[in-house]
């Protein structure tokens, strides 16, 4: 898939696989869902901020064990608009993982079963753009299960604020690699690091900032931050 289907999102489908009745009805309710207009206002638009926590780093071998995540909708984050679910794990992360997402043993054997924690995202999503930062991983790691457990690839669009933001602020230093780094110089909170929802509303505040910047350089839809991103990533490969 190239680099324009990724952000737009061609639903390309993953390997076939075999669903319950009722699961399959839930699936494809989600996929005759209408598209988001990617060019209303920001303040007409909801976007989904995500964070996952997964079993390690490796994109190809970890597996996702939590999914978290907040609305942003009309500029404003929704407290009663948001997401968390851990997924049943067969086996159990190491020590030092649960150190990092306090996710523990017990949480992760008694978990929701996979599939049914991805229909239940899917569900709340519906078909908003998504907003990390630092986005593939988050992706990849959604992706990946949405492939195994559900047969599909989400194939909506992502918006990832480690591209956005240093377009948006070109007047600071953009040396600034990471999420913490932002978060401290707009002064906002990360109350529990490594904690997917925790994780989620620091990125939604970040995303609020970014909003209102947004306005200020003529970047006033979902979409412009798309070609945003695709712009500065096509002048970091030296076009």
């Amino acid at each position: 898939m190239n680099w324009i289907g990724k952000l737009f999102g061609r639903q390309d489908k993953g390997p076939a696989v075999p669903l319950a009745a009722d699961r399959q009805a839930a699936l494809d309710a989600w996929r005759q869902l209408p598209p988001a207009d990617m060019t209303r206002s920001h303040y007409r638009s909801r976007y989904a901020v995500v964070d996952v926590e997964a079993s390690g780093l490796n994109m190809k071998q970890d597996r996702l064990i939590s999914i978290g995540a907040l609305a942003v909708v009309d500029g404003i984050i929704d407290f009663h608009d948001a997401f968390e679910v851990v997924l049943r794990q067969d086996t159990v992360s190491t020590d030092a993982n649960i150190l990092i997402h306090g996710i523990g043993g017990s949480a992760q054997r008694e978990g929701v079963e996979p599939a049914d924690a991805l229909l239940a995202f899917l569900d709340w999503l519906g078909k908003s753009p998504l907003v990390a930062y630092h986005a593939l991983f988050d992706q990849t790691m959604i992706d990946r299960a949405l492939r195994q457990y559900l047969g599909i690839e989400l194939g909506l669009p992502w918006i990832d604020l480690a591209w956005v933001m240093p377009d948006l602020f070109r007047d600071l230093n953009n040396n600034q690699s990471g999420l913490d780094d932002w978060l401290t110089i707009f002064g906002i909170d990360n109350i529990q690091r490594h904690n997917a929802v925790s994780d989620a509303y620091a990125t939604a505040r970040l995303l609020q900032v970014a909003l209102a910047r947004g306005l200020q350089r003529e970047a006033e839809t979902p979409a412009s931050f798309v070609e945003l991103e695709r712009a500065r990533r096509w002048m970091r490969r030296g076009g």
